[in-house]
């Protein structure tokens, strides 16, 4: 009719229509990254260290760098022993290229076991906000960095700040 491509009814200023069907990188690395929180919600943890590179960097929220599947998976043991969590309302952006994305999302958790350093643990629950910080290589998380606020989940789980 008047030679404009339009995309949902919105007029696409290039006259190309969008295209998502899996195949750019970008939608595979949006991908990727929902079903490692997937696996996450499910606590399927071998799914998701089958989503991670041999040499995964993991940047702990106000801690340490750990790299490694195997570390990342002792990470989770530690996890699984002193909280159980869901993230909900969980955004992915991802770069064009696929190769970096960003989440966001809200963390509704229960501490059940006291965790070294933390204030002690009798069941305690909490809503806290979070993202994390991602880069991906050949269609695996080859770095995850989290963040939250610490401070603000030891007010929530009645603790003391450090």
């Amino acid at each position: 009719a008047d030679g404009v491509a339009y995309d949902r009814g919105i007029p696409h200023p290039t006259g190309i229509r969008m295209k998502i069907d899996g195949t750019r990188r970008q939608d595979r690395a949006t991908e990727l990254v929902l079903n490692y929180y997937a696996a996450f919600n499910r606590g399927d943890w071998e799914g998701m260290l089958a989503m991670l590179t041999d040499d995964v960097v993991h940047d702990l929220n106000q801690g340490a760098r750990e790299t490694g599947r195997e570390a990342f998976a002792t990470f989770l043991g530690r996890m699984d022993a002193s909280y159980r969590e869901q993230l909900r309302d969980i955004v992915v952006l991802v770069t064009q290229d696929g190769q970096h994305a960003a989440a966001e999302y809200v963390v509704h958790g229960e501490y059940h076991h006291t965790d070294e350093g933390l204030p002690p643990a009798n069941g305690q629950t909490y809503v806290l906000p979070g993202g994390a910080f991602f880069d991906i290589r050949d269609d695996r998380i080859a770095r995850v960095t989290n963040y939250y606020n610490l401070q603000d989940w030891i007010r929530q789980v009645g603790g003391e700040s450090p």
